[in-house]
């Protein structure tokens, strides 16, 4: 066997179907760099029938900083020959292909000329033989682990003890079954083919980590936030949280609930926020179109409440399992009349759990709905990340007043500090006997409702004065970087960590490059204007599809209305799939379609 080679980082994509369990074995592997102290980050793609279809997972794991799922794999695993032929081109020239034999036959000449190892194993095969002809084709992802757990030396007991976390409450049979195919794939004479890995010691160590998803954090951070009223319908990729919650929320004092509909969703989650009640609702883009009129309600009733949106492909049905960032403009502008509300966008996993507490924090202090856009990528993707301090984090749901000597809950200057009315919820006793209402319809301080033209233009302007006293408390965006420059990339949601990798590249060539990343969309920090006239050119990167006329996606346009900075031009991708740094770098040298 050879002497392990040692490495910093590796990528390995793993190529099947649905059925393979794949993502399964995936997760395993993140999880299991998580808990070595290593960081890790993970891509996947899933095929929106039910029927199942071609799948991939990727995990980029590392001793040192892990910034994105990687451009191209270090080692490609094809369980089919379909699975080959596809993402052959995804694999690095020098790699390694590892493939079932049973089933693939790859172009040797092709692989030669590419210095590409091949590594031939008949998985299928193998595990059948492991587990007896019940077993079929089931297992062999499981074998798989075995195999790339002697391939980078990785913690075998750790390993067993994930799959019993996996498999705990299963029969005893799958247990067995599972550990008897992984000892399979760990006792293959792999190392005969190949040169085999260890990673060198993480350069964090002690420090205790937490591996999980975008949705996994959204959800255990809503709970933090003090949530404890939830009410959704199921939709992908956004289900993943409800599941969560529906099991978690309970053990808090919580309940969620899965409504008939989207209207029904929204509209118990704002009653429930009416009674007094931190609560949320959730869907994807699909969803927040049909919850808009309700939003609007929230909005002129000043109601607080989250709004969870979970990006993915569209319009209409569009691509369920696939990634875009098109929703801005629902978000920031999907409601008729003057309808203010704010925008969030968490950048990675961790800021999935820290930022959706923000998000209340502000639904509660302005009485706003708040809407956090998250994507399919930031939803599905693992990352590992310092265990979050709970005693600082955890908030304690807001306790109602029994009784006030008055309230006007609608009170065009209120002298509390932030100018609006503090909640209290139906059934709070008012000493002076002067009661209010809700309604959606214009109306005065008490929420009786009113057509009087200065009262109406007066309590739009109020509304209006929420995003803006809520933009002089947001902090000015970091800049990743030179702090002025030739080019500055400026992104939101899930780009950031492709942005940083892309900036570290270019300088570390000796180019000029830097980047920003906004978590706050609506409103917008205040100095962007300041800040993009340091730089040459801002070029804003989303997936989302350029405008005809400004050559911007959804973030770039706003970001021209609201600075008049003439040198932001926009990088843009529909293609479902995330940003590759490479792909950054390269059209970086494009000229811009539109520069003026």
């Amino acid at each position: 066997m050879n002497t392990p080679q040692t490495i910093r980082q590796s990528v390995i994509r793993i190529a099947g179907n649905s059925q393979d369990g794949i993502q399964s074995i995936g997760n395993m592997l993140a999880r299991l760099a998580g808990r070595s102290d290593m960081e890790v980050m993970t891509y996947m793609t899933i095929p929106a029938t039910i029927s199942g279809g071609p799948s991939i997972f990727q995990v980029h794991m590392g001793s040192g900083r892990v910034l994105s799922a990687g451009d191209s794999a270090d080692i490609l695993v094809a369980f089919y020959q379909h699975s080959y032929e596809a993402h052959l081109e995804t694999l690095r020239d020098g790699g390694v292909l590892i493939f079932d034999s049973t089933g693939v036959t790859p172009d040797l000449e092709v692989l030669s000329a590419r210095r590409i190892t091949p590594v031939a194993v008949p998985m299928t095969a193998l595990t059948i033989e492991i587990l007896g002809g019940s077993g079929k084709q089931k297992g062999k992802n499981i074998f798989l682990l075995g195999l790339l757990a002697q391939v980078f030396r990785l913690d075998m007991e750790k390993v067993r003890r994930l799959i019993g976390e996996r498999f705990a409450g299963k029969d005893e049979s799958v247990l067995r079954n599972s550990l008897l195919a992984l000892e399979g794939g760990y006792a293959y004479s792999i190392g005969d083919m190949m040169a085999l890995y260890s990673f060198e010691p993480p350069d964090k160590t002690g420090t205790l980590q937490v591996t999980m998803n975008g949705n996994q954090a959204l959800a255990y951070g809503c709970i933090a936030a003090g949530v404890r009223f939830g009410a959704g319908y199921p939709i992908t990729p956004w289900s993943d949280i409800m599941e969560q919650l529906r099991v978690d929320l309970p053990r808090y004092g919580g309940t969620f609930i899965q409504t008939e509909d989207e209207l029904a969703a929204v509209s118990a989650a704002i009653g429930a926020a009416y009674g007094g009640t931190v609560s949320m609702t959730g869907s994807s883009g699909p969803g927040i179109s049909l919850k808009s009129e309700a939003i609007g309600y929230a909005v002129m009733a000043e109601i607080p409440l989250l709004v969870i949106d979970v990006q993915r492909g569209g319009p209409s049905t569009g691509l369920p399992t696939n990634v875009e960032q098109s929703d801005l403009n629902l978000a920031c502008h999907g409601g008729h009349g003057d309808s203010p509300r704010v925008v969030l966008a968490p950048a990675n996993v961790e800021d999935c759990f820290h930022l959706v507490i923000e998000a209340v924090r502000i639904a509660w202090k302005f009485r706003v709905p708040v809407i956090f856009l998250s994507d399919q990528a930031l939803a599905s993707r693992i990352e590992a990340f310092p265990m979050p301090d709970l005693d600082k984090a955890m908030c304690a749901p807001p306790v109602p007043p029994t009784e006030v000597d008055q309230y006007k809950p609608y009170a065009l200057n209120y002298s509390n500090g932030h100018g609006y009315a503090p909640f209290a919820p139906p059934g709070t006793r008012i000493a002076d006997g002067k009661y209010p209402t809700t309604t959606g319809l214009e109306h005065d301080e008490f929420g009786h409702p009113s057509a009087n033209p200065r009262m109406h233009a007066d309590m739009t302007a109020k509304r209006r004065r929420k995003l803006a006293d809520l933009a002089k408390e947001l902090p000015a965006p970091e800049i990743y970087g030179a702090a002025e420059g030739r080019t500055l990339l400026v992104g939101w949601g899930s780009t950031m960590g492709v942005l940083h990798e892309a900036v570290n590249r270019s300088t570390a060539a000796g180019h000029a490059l830097s980047s920003m990343h906004l978590r706050h969309l609506s409103p917008l920090p205040l100095g962007l204007s300041e800040i993009f006239q340091r730089f040459e050119e801002v070029v804003v990167v989303e997936m989302n599809d350029a405008d005809a006329f400004t050559g911007c996606g959804q973030l770039g346009q706003m970001l021209r209305a609201s600075t008049c900075q003439p040198n932001i031009r926009g990088l843009t991708k529909t293609d479902g799939l995330s940003f590759r740094v490479s792909e950054i770098l390269d059209r970086l040298d494009e000229p811009a379609s539109i520069t003026t």
